[in-house]
């Protein structure tokens, strides 16, 4: 799998040549992963994450690329894993086997969180199982009206995969949480909106201007250093108390002041203009 690009637009590549993730970098500093399996309404599979990760990995590394939007092409956002067929349900009562780590791509979605740039979801379309895990790893998410979402895994026979029982609750609450994941029921995005789950819905046609705008304003107007620092805060505080968290705080204070940023960020305000932060190092 490689990554390949043309007209400031790459994408992931699978082995076959067709292209499952579309990566590009808007002149405001917002890379766009778009999930590019329509046909499959994008469900996860290994060439698709492993072509993700490709293109999560270009985004950090990039210091144009200061945000990273996730959407997905045609009518899903990402419906799930790709179990291939009932067929291969049989393969299992057989004694097969499911290589999990094959099927995630290596990496397990909380792997965003552990990003130094903020990711935002642009949810198109029905979001479920593992997408719906994918999203909620996302930093900040934004939906369609009338989008499909839903854990689903109870009634697959599964459990609560790949940190989900982790961030579900923290998001919504404990008695949200436990009713999303013990019924397996599907919700839409306006439910989504009103248990806390999504900022805004939108409808289709604005899903992605009002992400992308959303998404530019962070990337034109946050320092760099500091979304970094207060993603890893936000994130690492979850597990700290509060003493430890704010002791924390105060390090990362005095370390913050050290940076040109502070200066920048004080200046341009008073100023009125935009600031000119520089990239992460």
């Amino acid at each position: 799998m490689s990554v390949v690009s043309g007209q400031g637009i790459g994408a992931g590549e699978v082995a076959d040549g067709d292209l499952s993730v579309r990566y590009e970098v808007t002149a405001n500093g917002v890379a766009m992963l778009t999930l590019n399996r329509p046909e499959r309404r994008n469900a996860w599979g290994p060439a698709l994450a492993r072509a993700f990760y490709a293109a999560v990995d270009r985004a950090d590394a990039d210091p144009a690329a200061r945000v990273l939007l996730v959407t997905g092409a045609g009518k899903a956002f990402c419906a799930g894993a790709d179990m291939g067929s009932a067929e291969s349900a049989g393969s299992l009562e057989d004694g097969g086997a499911v290589d999990i780590a094959e099927l995630v791509g290596g990496r397990v979605p909380d792997s965003l969180t552990r990003l130094r740039k903020p990711v935002v979801a642009a949810i198109n379309g029905a979001c479920a199982g593992f997408g719906l895990t994918l999203a909620l790893m996302c930093d900040v998410r934004f939906a369609s009206a009338g989008a499909k979402f839903a854990t689903a895994f109870a009634r697959r026979g599964l459990i609560a995969e790949h940190g989900i029982s982790w961030i579900l609750p923290r998001l919504v609450g404990w008695g949200v949480a436990t009713d999303l994941m013990l019924s397996g029921r599907t919700f839409l995005a306006e439910e989504a909106l009103e248990l806390g789950l999504v900022k805004r819905v939108v409808e289709q046609e604005q899903l992605l201007p009002v992400a992308l705008e959303y998404a530019e304003d962070i990337a034109l107007q946050c320092s760099p250093a500091s979304l970094a620092q207060i993603k890893g805060q936000l994130y690492g505080d979850a597990g700290r108390g509060i003493g430890e968290a704010t002791a924390r705080a105060e390090t990362l204070m005095n370390e913050s002041l050290t940076r040109p940023d502070v200066i920048e960020g004080i200046t341009a305000f008073f100023e009125k203009r935009r600031p000119n932060f520089p990239p992460l190092e």
